[in-house]
C-alpha cells in the first residue's frame, strides 16, 4: 500500500484549505443532519482519523474520501468530498507520490500548478506527545519557479515514526496521510 494523506482543500476566498489524494468513492456523499458539522482539531485527526486509516480500521462514521490530490485541480475537490456541506474545507485521505523512488521529497505536482510548503512542520500532540506533523502548502498555478502564488491553502497531516511503529504498520513510512 503506497503512502496516503489526508488533506483539507479549500477554495481561494478561505485562508484555510487542504487537500488529501485519493481516488473519489463509490459510494454516495454523506450528508450530515441539520445543526451538525464535521470540524475536527488537529488532534483529532491524526490520532483518529489518519491513525485508523493507516491500521486498516474502520470508521464508525465514514466522513472523508480517498482522493489523488495530485490528480486533481483544487478547484475540482469540491466536488469529490465525501461530505456534501457549505463549508469551505474538505478532507481527503491520499497516497503520497514520491519525485524519486527512494528519496524523501514528495511530488506535489498537478496538471496546471503545484503545492509549495510554507514555513516549517508545526508538530501535533496529544497528551504533551508529539504525535504527528502538520505542514501547510499554498497552490502556485504555471510551474516552478516561475509559478503564480493563489490562496488556495491545504494542510497536510502525517504521523511521526513512534505512532506509525504503535499503528502496527511495521514501517518508519508513513502509508497514509491527511
Amino acid at each position: 500500500m503506497g503512502r496516503e494523506t489526508v488533506f483539507l482543500p479549500a477554495p481561494p476566498t478561505t485562508a484555510t484549505t487542504a487537500v488529501n489524494p485519493v481516488a473519489a468513492p463509490a459510494t454516495p456523499p454523506t450528508s450530515l443532519a441539520p445543526g451538525f458539522r464535521f470540524h475536527p482539531t488537529d488532534e483529532e485527526l491524526v490520532i483518529y482519523y489518519l491513525k485508523r486509516k493507516v491500521s486498516g480500521k474502520s470508521f464508525r462514521f465514514d466522513a472523508i474520501s480517498e482522493v489523488d490530490i495530485y490528480r486533481s485541480e483544487p478547484w475540482d475537490l469540491a466536488d469529490k468530498s465525501r461530505l456534501k456541506t457549505r463549508d469551505q474545507e474538505w478532507y481527503f485521505f491520499s497516497a503520497l507520490d514520491k519525485k524519486y523512488g527512494n528519496g524523501g521529497r514528495m511530488n506535489r505536482a498537478t496538471n496546471k500548478g503545484y503545492w509549495k510548503a510554507t514555513g516549517n512542520d508545526r508538530p501535533v500532540k496529544h497528551d504533551q506527545r508529539t504525535v504527528g506533523l502538520k505542514k501547510t502548502l499554498v497552490f502556485h498555478s504555471g510551474r516552478a519557479p516561475v509559478g503564480k502564488r493563489t490562496n488556495w491553502v491545504m494542510h497536510e497531516y502525517r504521523l511521526v515514526d513512534e505512532e506509525l511503529e504503535r499503528a502496527g504498520t511495521g514501517s518508519s513510512q508513513p502509508q497514509v496521510r491527511l
